[in-house]
């Protein structure tokens, strides 16, 4: 039986299956299936390398990442693999509960927990109980839980972490703590929350969720991550206002607010979020910092600001859908790494540096992976400015990639309480609908309705006005035509209201594109950017290693192609 045809434009679904290859591909297969965490693609040939970061971190990011693509396109390629960083992880945890950085043959470092690895660490466990419910992953996580709350110092109204890296032998000093002299709030604790918070919600451990409230009064309260107008701090005692781990907290405690129904921290959120998308462009790239790395974006930081932008929205907020909707169709689609014929690669293993750095097919098992640093218009960041060109990947890119991909994927048609909202006009099959998005090409999405639904609303972009926005239902042999200019045809300022639906029916609405220019502004630098309704088409200056936004095709006619959409009858939500 030939599949249907469905619209040949994004599906984040696909993207998962391909990232797939990449956290599947950066496996050192020589070196006990640690990941390598960070390639150079402009060296010739391309190498890849370990780092400290090998352990908890790119663990946690790797197993959390290949449970949530494998859940959205139902790729199983590569399960040896993914039991062995499974394994792995489990094997980094020392009676006290912490997960260990390891010993590794080329470096000199020390084992020790560092605070910043606990995060992805946690992030997996949850994940992995959600996907299995196995009593040995809750045991493990009930444990990290109650290690990182023994650990932290607790005073009257916050808790926090001394030092960066724990010992099992403790805190390295105790002059530390007697003199606060507390690394940064935002990356050791902040950024915690989110999935403790996740995990609590799941088991309802008591430690997770006074881990989030003690955390999250520190950031707000006492540590000066933020400053009162809602900037970065941008000092080099809080890395230089990093941006990962300031957006990475705004979404710890977006949803930590939502969770306790506090207002007041959502606003708060709001304030600062704001702030930092002008320091962004309209199409997704971030500065690393303010200061040494302001150059170079990660797709860490923009998938921080897809979470946050999703839990704000959520929240009424709701002209952050299109903010977050530019993001997962322009810079974190355009990050991710599909077309390698520009990467010299070698085919035999004759240069590798054992449990150090791989020059093997590179290209080949990186293919699907995100940007580690990347311009507004380059692949590869190789300015004069900043440090210049470092790293073009980095495994927990990959990792964020992926999750960023599932954030837009899960959050493309939402139900609460029977009604159901689309919220992306992005492809996405559903057990209540499907929806085929013809957008770039053509202002058109298509739903197909599966099941009875009481109220039906769909996203309408802001630059389709209403006065042309067109739809027509075909249900049981009637074919019903309607505007959205009609009278209580709106709700929650961008949302059209369609109603109750039935099984079997198909919608069709229609809107005029918008075709526009503008300029961006990023640490400087001025780009002329060209856009088709939320997509970027082309940028001025383009760029000169691996230009972005240069490759896109658009038609006056949405290309078709044979194809389904995947529909689970439960989805995890995160």
């Amino acid at each position: 039986m030939s599949k249907p045809l469905i619209p040949d434009t994004l599906m984040l679904e696909e993207r998962a299956a391909h990232a797939i290859n990449a956290m599947i591909g950066m496996a050192d297969r020589d070196h006990n299936y640690i990941p390598f965490f960070a390639a150079d693609l402009m060296h010739k040939p391309a190498f890849m390398t370990h780092g400290d970061w090998d352990y908890g971190s790119s663990h946690g990011r790797m197993i959390d990442g290949l449970i949530l693509a494998r859940h959205m396109s139902g790729e199983e390629f590569g399960k040896e693999v993914e039991e062995r960083y499974r394994a792995n992880l489990l094997s980094f945890f020392k009676e006290d509960g912490m997960s260990y950085r390891q010993i590794n043959p080329t470096r000199n470092w020390e084992p020790n927990a560092n605070l910043i690895d606990q995060r992805a660490v946690i992030l997996s466990l949850t994940t992995w109980f959600m996907e299995t419910g196995d009593p040995k992953v809750k045991e493990a996580a009930d444990r990290h839980v109650a290690a990182l709350k023994r650990i932290a110092i607790k005073e009257r109204d916050v808790w926090y972490y001394p030092a960066s890296e724990y010992k099992e032998t403790g805190w390295p000093s105790s002059n530390a703590i007697q003199l606060r002299l507390a690394p940064d709030p935002a990356a050791f604790c902040g950024r915690l929350v989110m999935p403790l918070l996740k995990y609590h919600e799941l088991t309802g451990n008591q430690d997770a969720f006074e881990l989030c409230q003690f955390f999250t009064a520190l950031i707000m309260e006492r540590s000066g991550v933020f400053n009162p107008d809602g900037s970065f701090n941008d000092s080099l005692a809080y890395r230089s206002g990093h941006f990962h781990t300031r957006i990475g907290t705004l979404d710890a405690i977006a949803r930590f607010g939502v969770f306790t129904g506090d207002a007041a921290m959502l606003a708060w959120v709001k304030k600062s979020y704001d702030w930092a998308l002008t320091k962004c462009t309209n199409f997704g790239w971030t500065p690393g910092d303010l200061h040494e790395q302001a150059y170079e974006h990660e797709t860490c930081s923009l998938v921080d600001l897809i979470a946050t932008g999703i839990t704000l929205a959520q929240s009424g907020y709701v002209e952050y859908w299109g903010t977050v909707e530019r993001f997962l169709r322009n810079h974190l689609a355009e990050s991710q790494l599909l077309d390698l014929d520009w990467v010299e690669e070698a085919d035999d293993k004759s240069a590798d540096i054992p449990a150090n750095k791989s020059f093997y097919k590179v290209a080949e098992r990186t293919r699907g992976s995100f940007a580690g640093y990347s311009a507004p218009n380059d692949f590869v960041c190789d300015v004069n400015e900043g440090r210049g060109h470092t790293n073009d990947l980095q495994i927990c890119c990959l990792g964020s990639g992926t999750r960023g991909l599932f954030m837009g994927w899960s959050n493309t048609i939402t139900e609460k309480k029977g009604a159901i909202s689309v919220n992306f006009l992005l492809n996405r099959g559903s057990k209540w609908l499907d929806v085929s998005s013809y957008l770039p090409h053509e202002g058109k999405v298509v739903l197909d309705i599966h099941t009875d639904i009481p109220r039906l609303q769909i996203r309408i972009p802001e630059w389709a006005g209403f006065t042309k926005i067109k739809f027509v239902r075909e249900r049981n042999g009637e074919v019903i035509e309607g505007k959205g200019s009609e009278a209580s045809s709106w709700v929650n300022k961008h949302f059209l209201l369609l109603g109750s639906a039935v099984a079997g029916e198909k919608i069709t609405v229609t809107f005029p594109l918008s075709f526009r220019k503008t300029l961006e502004n990023a640490v400087g630098q001025t780009f002329e950017t060209e856009w088709r309704g939320d997509d970027v088409v082309n940028i001025t200056p383009k760029g000169t290693k691996k230009p972005l936004y240069s490759g896109r095709q658009v038609f006056e006619e949405a290309p078709m192609k044979a194809g389904e959409y995947r529909r689970l009858d439960k989805e995890f939500v995160w």
